[in-house]
């Protein structure tokens, strides 16, 4: 059975979580309030962060600035592309 949240990021009845994504209260927060959709969109603009910073996630000072920027991310609607970041065309 599907889990149905309010996610208040996009402002919109969807699907929640299957479980929370990061061990911390920032997961927690984001298993109740995030839906997948946005989620998603979050994963994407993490894989870029990841790559152009060349983030090593479990590297704990490294870690802490991706939970960092998923929160600005999720809950401040604050993206920031890496200097000099260009986006590949598919």
């Amino acid at each position: 059975m599907t889990r149905k949240i309010h996610c208040v990021v996009d402002d919109i009845e969807t699907e929640g979580l299957d479980y929370p994504p990061w061990p911390s209260a920032a997961g927690l927060r984001v298993y109740r309030e995030v839906g997948k959709p946005a989620w998603k969109r979050w994963l994407a603009h993490q894989t870029i962060l990841i790559n152009e910073y060349r983030i090593h996630p479990m590297n704990p000072e490294q870690r802490a600035f991706l939970e960092r920027e998923m929160l600005k991310f999720l809950f401040e609607n604050s993206v920031h592309m890496p200097p000099g970041y260009v986006p590949k065309d598919d």
